[in-house]
């Protein structure tokens, strides 16, 4: 499956944040949104997850419309927020049935991957326990896993490194990794770009709600004229246009 924005533009009310917006992100790949607070990174994943409307331009995956065919297009996608939101009432293994039955998954081959996963995250003696006894790093673990359990076309995940420890920053990147080879696609916002650059294979740098550069790393090189940058000197040219 192929996310494409083709000259998106949205944002609250009738204020526009973001501006003509077009990329791809590709089968068997990881793209990152990066840019400074305000660039437009979380406007762009709530067109995407149709949390917000475009005011003109379109989305699609694959053949999928996300105007025309919303909830269709909805069950491809698997959402990771940059804050954690649970349930308060429910447990962990009860936020994992639930989030299952909501795609209309098969339970034992979702249940499968997410103990693959509850164990990687080393939750095994958390499955009961509620959101309330949990830390921000081990909220956003549930997140990541009741996401990455689910079999759909696409991973967008705003944020994932805020609470997490570098063993779990690991184990998330090992999962991402994975998926990609599984020919899934990620489109992944993210401050970290020494992670990002050894992760993603494209790079959207937005700034005030325009693409500055697009493509690979050499791609963004070449359009940035910084034929040796790495991705964090390409961040700081653009963030200080």
């Amino acid at each position: 499956m192929v996310l494409t924005l083709h000259k998106v533009s949205g944002g609250y009310l009738s204020e526009p944040v973001i501006h003509d917006i077009s990329f791809s992100a590709k089968t068997g790949n990881c793209t990152a949104l990066i840019g400074l607070n305000g660039a437009g990174k979380s406007t762009t994943i709530k067109e995407i997850m149709g949390l917000l409307t475009p005011f003109s331009g379109g989305i699609t995956l694959d053949e999928l419309s996300q105007e025309k065919e919303p909830v269709l297009f909805r069950s491809r996608v698997a959402y990771i927020p940059e804050a954690p939101i649970l349930y308060p009432e429910l447990t962990l293994k009860e936020h994992i049935e639930l989030t299952a039955k909501a795609y209309h998954q098969d339970i034992p081959a979702v249940w499968e991957r997410a103990l693959k996963y509850v164990k990687a995250f080393r939750l095994e003696k958390e499955l009961e326990w509620f959101p309330v006894h949990f830390s921000k790093g081990m909220q956003q673990k549930v997140m990541i896993i009741c996401a990455m359990m689910l079999d759909v076309s696409l991973f967008v995940i705003d944020e994932p490194f805020l609470g997490l420890d570098p063993l779990a920053i690991d184990t998330f990147l090992t999962i991402v990794e994975e998926k990609k080879r599984e020919q899934k696609s990620v489109l992944m916002s993210t401050h970290v770009l020494s992670s990002a650059e050894k992760l993603c294979d494209a790079f959207v740098m937005l700034h005030e709600g325009r693409v500055a550069a697009y493509g690979t790393l050499d791609e963004v090189r070449a359009q940035l004229n910084e034929p040796e940058a790495t991705l964090d000197q390409l961040y700081l040219k653009v963030a200080r246009r």
